[in-house]
């Protein structure tokens, strides 16, 4: 089980545009309250993927409890998409 704790949109647009405000639907911005210009959904992919490739390179050792917690918290999160 690949666990990213920093890979995702508002991390990819927090290191694109610091302390901007921005509501997102999908992939279309609903909200931009900065003077800088919207990044692009290209942009923001791109981002997702420098922080995910940075992940997978850091030998991070996990606690068996850590890892107990982390898939309990997995599990559940499956059967909750599987019940909707």
């Amino acid at each position: 089980m690949d666990i990213y704790r920093f890979y995702g949109v508002d991390v990819a647009i927090e290191l694109l545009r610091p302390g901007a405000k921005w509501e997102m639907y999908n992939t279309t911005f609903t909200r931009w309250d900065d003077p800088r210009p919207q990044p692009t959904w290209e942009e923001v992919k791109e981002t997702m993927e420098k922080v995910k490739k940075f992940e997978e390179s850091v030998n991070t050792i996990w606690l068996p409890e850590q890892q107990k917690k982390m898939k309990d918290h997995y599990d559940l999160l499956k059967e909750n998409s599987a019940a909707n």
